[in-house]
């Protein structure tokens, strides 16, 4: 009897492994199913992994825009380079505008417009620069900062700085205080050389005249 019940608790135990080894391996291949064909898991990921993922995806299209930038834009790509499956929680992005002045103490900031959106890879997102930014002879002075970057909009202390004279700061000379930002993109100075700082408030420096008054002999 004693022998009987110990061959049954036996069988009992080895058919319940045998379960377990078939369902750990069901999990195995759904969870490499999931891996290859469902969505990428971003639910945890850091503003650094975040960041990486929108530095892929974000182009900056300004070539040939013309000096209003009616024709420049930032456009979140739907493919890119890397893992090309779409989010499993769409990325909340900011795009964001700035106008940098140069001026006697400094560089005054201002923030023009800010977009945000919600992305997840799946399609193409563009936002258009923001009308109205300064030209010619008022934007002498001033450059474009454009920026996408994931989350809540920058706080005081996360906010972009040059550390270069404006005049002739590129894109490696500007400073963020979060690793949130994906992209960004300090616009050229459309005449870097005919503006000054070294006066009470930046202004373009003045052009020798050619014109003459009715007393010039």
């Amino acid at each position: 009897m004693h022998s009987t019940q110990t061959r049954l608790r036996h069988g009992a135990l080895t058919a319940c492994a045998a379960a377990l080894a078939l369902l750990a391996a069901g999990c195995s291949q759904a969870s490499a199913g999931a891996q290859t064909g469902g969505c990428r898991d971003d639910g945890h990921w850091s503003g650094r992994e975040q960041a990486a993922w929108l530095r892929t995806a974000v182009a900056f299209r300004t070539e040939g825009a013309g000096p209003s930038y009616e024709d420049a834009s930032v456009v979140v790509r739907a493919q890119h380079k890397g893992d090309a499956r779409v989010l499993c929680q769409p990325l909340t992005v900011q795009v964001e505008f700035w106008t940098l002045t140069a001026t006697a103490t400094g560089t005054e900031m201002s923030s023009v417009m800010r977009y945000r959106l919600s992305t997840d890879g799946n399609r193409t997102r563009t936002v258009g620069f923001p009308p109205g930014l300064p030209t010619g002879q008022e934007g002498t002075c001033t450059r474009i900062l454009a920026a996408a970057y994931a989350g809540a909009p920058l706080s005081g202390r996360e906010l972009p700085r040059t550390t270069r004279d404006l005049g002739i700061a590129g894109d490696k000379d500007v400073r963020f205080g979060t690793e949130r930002v994906g992209a960004y993109r300090l616009l050229r100075p459309q005449d870097p050389t005919v503006c000054t700082t070294d006066r009470p408030s930046a202004e373009p420096a003045p052009t020798r005249s050619t014109t003459w008054d009715i007393y010039h002999p």
